[in-house]
């Protein structure tokens, strides 16, 4: 079983970013993880200290500190840069991992090496019950399931080769560089998800881009035409992109 890394962009997470480690922790019996890295990214309030006192505990913990709040993307693509093991995970510091989550993904991806990535199933906890008892509220959040970070394990090569979580300035405005994520493995690699279980649970808070998802997919709001746009063309240019780079590898491959 490969070893691997769990990367944690936190910005203000104090009050959930124990909650988020102490799952990562509990994977240790099944899983082999040799890093935890935790970006605490210009936070204002006490997450670093939270994650110094776990780090005092556990030399695995490292704790990344950026001068200014960069956003996620940028906090997750850094510190893939420090990683050094073959396979990466991400856990947003407001979500948690369930019993053996790591531990399944680590046997998929060792069962079956042509997979890039594989996603966890998601549990969508304390969304309000409009949203959860919507007769599309199953294949919606499935939908969610193969986007969300905290859903994908996958292969560092291949993260670094594809360069990472888009951050176009598009994306911080409107959120989707996930789904950007999403759909160039999907296009380019496939992905699979483990649905047999739900391995990651993802709390819910007001504002949580989850919920703004299924308001527009369930139809209780409108999507902004404009900023679809907008993500849409940024989204395809980071596939152009990451295709290219791909075939710029093959090609060097070839060649050597």
């Amino acid at each position: 079983m490969s070893p691997i890394s769990i990367i944690i962009p936190c910005y203000n997470g104090a009050a959930t970013i124990a909650r988020a480690l102490q799952s990562c922790l509990a994977q240790s019996a099944q899983s082999d993880i040799a890093q935890i890295f935790v970006v605490d990214d210009g936070s204002t309030d006490a997450s670093a200290s939270i994650v110094r006192t776990y780090a005092m505990r556990d030399d695995r913990i490292r704790l990344l500190q950026t001068v200014s709040n960069g956003g996620a993307a940028r906090a997750r693509n850094w510190a893939a840069l420090h990683a050094s093991t073959p396979l990466i995970a991400f856990l947003d510091a407001d979500d948690e991992y369930l019993p053996g989550a790591l531990a399944a993904a680590q046997a998929h991806l060792a069962q079956r090496p042509q997979d890039a990535a594989v996603r966890l199933d998601v549990e969508f906890a304390g969304f309000p019950s409009r949203l959860t008892q919507h007769a599309d509220f199953e294949r919606i959040t499935a939908i969610l399931s193969n986007t969300v970070p905290s859903s994908l394990v996958i292969r560092r090569g291949v993260y670094l080769s594809l360069g990472g979580f888009p951050m176009d300035e598009v994306f911080r405005r409107h959120g989707g560089e996930d789904g950007a994520l999403s759909w160039v493995l999907s296009e380019v690699f496939a992905q699979s998800r483990l649905s047999d279980a739900k391995r990651v649970r993802m709390h819910y808070h007001d504002g949580i881009h989850a919920e703004r998802f299924m308001n527009i997919q369930m139809g209780f709001t409108q999507a902004d035409p404009v900023a679809g746009e907008q993500t849409m063309r940024a989204s395809q240019a980071y596939l152009d992109a990451a295709a290219a780079n791909l075939r710029q590898l093959r090609t060097l491959a070839r060649s050597a």
